[in-house]
């Protein structure tokens, strides 16, 4: 095993153990490093590892600390590395969305207060009747993120929003090429919303899927999709939903 990866390795058994929590002060280099039986440069590049995944803070002329370990500070790595993807994986990551994402619709209509969906419904009449590519989009990003969110779980919704940004592209593209994009949209939201606001979760867990999966059948199924351009002359509308 490479030296700094035994080095992270030994920080990561003294968090998992329990030695070192949430907000601890790591112990100073030198006395770190003879601790560990590392060198301190091996233990330095390991630092600067863990600081990259948001395991460690390192604060000039302070010391380096263990982070709050929140599911969202640690999954925030997640959708750097996700904004990678090659187009031709963006069926994989809707398929992702596919599993993950009704489970948290379903999770919301119970779990999220009278207030979020409110607001839910706000973000729902907000949308114009004739809405620009950019607006649907934003729009469907606001509203897919405040049900993540109500479903109560971090974890779930922190995995979601890494998805948003590969998400955010087909969904471009889909209001680009799909004829009555925008009321199609519009009305499963309405249907999502409604099941939600009447405590409905499997009613709401079978819209989010239907939602989801006619954006994944749309990228299968529409000529350039895959390419991640189309052309004008493979657009309905250029420009409008």
């Amino acid at each position: 095993m490479p030296v700094t990866d035994e080095a992270i390795e030994k920080i990561k058994a003294m968090i998992v153990s329990g030695e070192l929590g949430p907000g601890d002060r790591l112990p100073k280099e030198a006395d770190l490093a003879e601790r560990l039986g590392l060198s301190r440069s091996s233990l330095r590049e390991a630092v600067k590892a863990l600081s990259l995944i948001r395991v460690l803070d390192v604060r000039q002329g302070d010391g380096t600390y263990v982070t709050s370990l929140e599911p969202a500070l640690l999954l925030d790595t997640l959708g750097f590395v996700v904004d990678f993807h090659r187009d031709d994986t963006v069926p994989s990551f809707l398929e992702v969305r596919r599993i993950l994402e009704p489970a948290a619709t379903a999770m919301a209509a119970l779990a999220m207060s009278d207030a979020e969906i409110v607001a839910l419904r706000e973000v729902l009449d907000g949308l114009g009747a004739e809405p620009t590519v950019e607006a649907l989009v934003a729009h469907d990003l606001d509203f897919h993120r405040r049900i993540a969110a109500g479903s109560g779980n971090p974890v779930l919704r922190s995995l979601l929003e890494s998805l948003s940004a590969p998400a955010a592209r087909a969904r471009i593209w889909h209001g680009l090429t799909w004829e009555g994009a925008a009321r199609r949209i519009r009305e499963q939201h309405r249907a999502i919303y409604d099941a939600i606001a009447s405590r409905q979760p499997e009613v709401a867990r079978a819209w989010a899927t239907v939602h989801i999966a006619g954006v994944e059948e749309w990228w299968r199924t529409t000529p350039g999709s895959a390419d991640g351009v189309l052309s004008p002359t493979e657009s309905n509308e250029p420009g409008r939903p």
